[in-house]
Formats: C-alpha cells, structure tokens, sequence
C-alpha cells in the first residue's frame, strides 16, 4: 500500500541527487530516506532510481513519477495562492551568475521587500547554476538558454567584458602595446576544467592558447585578485569599477543571459512579481551591463 509521505522524500532525493543530500531536506537522518524511497518502490513495483558511488540517477520510471509528484506540487502551490492576485506572498528561489548576483541584483533586493512585505527572496548567486526543471529554483538566469519543454525560456539581457587590469600592475610590469605581448604578462582566468559554461572560455577569444597563472572559479575572486594587482583578466564591464581597461577597441567581448522558469510555476503572482521587477533592474541597469 502507497504511503502518500513517502514520495516526499523520492522528491527530496531526486532533486539532491543522493540519500545523504536528501536528509537534512526531509529532517530525517540517511537510513529513513533511504528506507522510505524503498518501501515506495516496493508499492509501486518499480524501481525509480538507479543507485551508484556517485550517487543517484532517475529511471525512465522515476522522472515519470518526478513529473507527476512536481505536477501535483504546483496544484498545491496555487492553492496557497493568495486570493488577491495584486498579493505578492511566499518565497523566491532565483539562481544567477555570481557577478551579476553580487552586483546588480543584490544592492536592489532589499528595496523590493521593502515594498512587498510578504515576499521572500533566496539568491543562490554562486559559480553554477541551479535548475529550474527539477525545481530545485524558481528562477534561473542562465548564460546558455536551457532545451526542456518543462520550461518557459526567455532572452533576459546581454552584457559586455572587457580587457582589465589595476594601475598598480602595470606600473610595475608595462602596459601592453599589442595584444601578442599579453602571453608575457601573468593573467587572471578561470580554472579551464572546472568552467561551469562553455561561454566563460574567454583567453582563446583574445589570444588563442593563452592560459592564466592565476585562476579560480569565482569572478569575484579573479576582480581582487585583479584589483590587488595579480594581472590582466577580463570581467563584465559591470564589474570593473576602479580597474583600467585595456585594448577597449580591440577587445569587447558580449554574452546573453536567458531567463527560465518552471511552466507549473510560471503563472503564480510571486513568480510574475519576481520576473516583472528583475526586468526593471536590467533595463534601468542597462549602462551599467554595458
């Protein structure tokens, strides 16, 4: 027999991609999740996921059954609705890019639930994005628009990167005459192998094989180390405030950020509210981007 809170805790595993993730989601320790997932296969007399060391897989069964759980999840969700549509209320789960997070979306975030008391916002602002087909946000703002027919996908805006460096490093080391000279200067990038989108691969745009000395996996960290005089790196345009740019005729880079959000959720008063207002932040942020 189907105990119906058991597919509380397939949902929580699904979505973290372990039993171990999963628990500190359910409140429950490793052996329950695992235990409840269990006895719900055994009802349904399916196996819904495959069990591995790196953790777990849906089956075709178990994305089914994940279709139908988020399906049911959403119907919830709108019954919790506020009567009132002009009530914004509930939480706002939004994923960006860590730069544009940390700098045009924060600042402002605190001014929007000044003016809707009732609404909640988490910023998962971080290298990576989290997906909005298996809920684990409401929101995503990605680099590269995401292919699910679960998803309504939307251009949200583009952004320009330049070439930068401090003053301190080029009064210490020249400032390159011509972009063949960067291979002779220490540059700031990304860890090529931990690149979590194909379209941060800048370096080979400007110079082809021309690597970093001095990498990491944040931008925030490449613009202080930048900043305090490590290199030449490029940055978003909306990131460099302070640092000198270099070869701007030559070297303008330009990306596009995409906007996706769940269809189940996409009509909800706080998800329109969200959407609508961080519309507002980019338009009224547009020099800034570029």
């Amino acid at each position: 027999m189907i105990q119906w809170d058991d597919f509380r805790f397939f949902i929580a595993a699904a979505r973290s991609g372990s039993f171990s993730d999963a628990a500190p989601l359910t409140g429950a320790d490793v052996a329950t999740v695992s235990r409840r997932v269990a006895r719900l296969e055994t009802a349904l007399k399916a196996t819904l996921f495959v069990r591995s060391t790196t953790g777990l897989k849906l089956t075709a069964i178990g994305r089914n059954v994940l279709g139908d759980c988020e399906r049911i999840e959403a119907l919830v969700s709108r019954l919790h609705e506020p009567v009132s549509q002009q009530l914004v209320a509930g939480t706002v789960r939004v994923s960006v890019s860590e730069g544009f997070g940390s700098a045009i979306l924060a600042p402002v975030i605190p001014a929007l639930i000044e003016d809707n008391p009732a609404l909640s916002i988490e910023l998962a602002a971080h290298s990576g994005f989290l997906s909005p087909s298996i809920r684990e946000v409401d929101i995503a703002v990605t680099l590269s628009a995401p292919v699910d027919s679960r998803l309504i996908v939307e251009p949200f805006t583009s952004y320009r990167l330049g070439l930068y460096s401090s003053s301190a490093y080029l009064e210490r080391n020249g400032r390159p005459r011509k972009i063949d000279d960067l291979p002779g200067h220490r540059i700031v990038g990304y860890v090529d192998d931990l690149l979590y989108a194909p379209e941060l691969r800048y370096l080979d745009e400007i110079h082809p094989g021309l690597k970093p000395s001095l990498a990491s996996t944040s931008i925030n960290a490449q613009r202080e180390m930048i900043h305090h005089g490590g290199g030449i790196g490029v940055l978003p345009n909306f990131l460099a405030s302070g640092l000198t740019r270099l070869f701007p005729q030559k070297i303008a880079l330009e990306r596009r950020f995409w906007i996706a959000t769940h269809r189940d959720v996409a009509d909800t008063a706080r998800i329109r509210h969200v959407k609508k207002w961080m519309r507002e932040i980019v338009e009224a942020s547009a020099s800034t981007l570029a």
